[in-house]
């Protein structure tokens, strides 16, 4: 008796990829920048500045929310769909370091000068709460964190979910710099933000298709190619770089292996829409 292969999960499509690092501030800038039609920023940016949030919160927030939201938005913003309408996964490996840092210190020496602000926002859900406030998103929103595969942890789950729901789902992902007595313990240095929306069905939006499938064995993961994108790889959210510098580069048919552990990875066979134009 024969069993017969388990079902492929069905093709997803990419939307409103967004990008942000000091010396790559947008995805139109760090898409040039990595086809090499263009050089990083001579004079790195500062932390992004999110629209979204008041003035008076804009200055208040910490990092983390700063990059998740400018991401987020910008990817909403650009796949032309609803933030309210939008199920959500946040992803951070480590999540404020800078805030942690300064809880520890706290902690250890004056316990009564601790920060409610700060604790509120020492929380890993912090950067999706302020999303779904912010944008009235009533819809399911995770925070997840799974270390040096977190990226590719976070698009499995929003992989899933979308294919399951059969309904969009937006995906963000954002690291920072280790300061403090973490940075001796925790290799994390820049500040580097990533969103894309996954859709179960193809739209005048589609950058590109790609199908999923869990792949067990230890072959290395596949590495960015460029400069600039390498560069980048001392950040914890490195392993959502090699997507979007084939996004951007938009090559035929390309095999993506993102590690999901030593001896597991997420699987991606990505399609660029060009090419899905010329096999329609």
């Amino acid at each position: 008796m024969t069993t017969a292969a388990p079902a492929r999960p069905p093709s997803l499509f990419i939307e409103g990829p967004a990008f942000w690092s000091p010396a790559l501030p947008g995805w139109e800038i760090a898409s040039a920048v990595f086809r090499g039609e263009a050089a990083p920023a001579e004079t790195p940016a500062r932390r992004p500045s999110p629209q979204m949030l008041a003035p008076a919160e804009r200055r208040r927030a910490p990092d983390t929310v700063a990059l998740a939201l400018e991401v987020a938005a910008a990817a909403v913003a650009a796949s032309g769909r609803n933030a309210a309408d939008l199920p959500c996964v946040f992803a951070s490996a480590h999540g404020d370091l800078g805030i942690n840092d300064y809880m520890c210190a706290t902690l250890a020496n004056d316990p009564l000068l601790l920060s409610p602000i700060k604790f509120h926002n020492s929380v890993h859900n912090a950067a999706v709460g302020y999303w779904t406030i912010g944008t009235g998103c009533m819809a399911a929103s995770n925070s997840l964190t799974a270390f040096e595969s977190s990226f590719a942890s976070a698009l499995l789950e929003a992989a899933a979910q979308c294919a399951a729901d059969q309904r969009a789902v937006l995906l963000a992902g954002y690291d920072m710099p280790a300061v403090g007595a973490l940075a001796s313990i925790t290799a994390s240095r820049e500040m580097l933000a990533v969103a894309l929306v996954l859709s179960p069905v193809r739209t005048a939006r589609s950058l590109a298709a790609f199908e999923w499938s869990l792949a067990a064995g230890d072959e290395p993961p596949t590495r960015a190619r460029s400069a600039a994108a390498r560069a980048l790889e001392v950040n914890a959210m490195a392993d959502a770089l090699p997507l979007f510098e084939a996004l951007a580069l938009g090559e035929p048919t390309r095999t993506l292996r993102l590690a999901l552990s030593p001896t597991l990875a997420l699987q991606l066979e990505l399609q660029p829409a060009l090419q899905l134009e010329t096999e329609s």
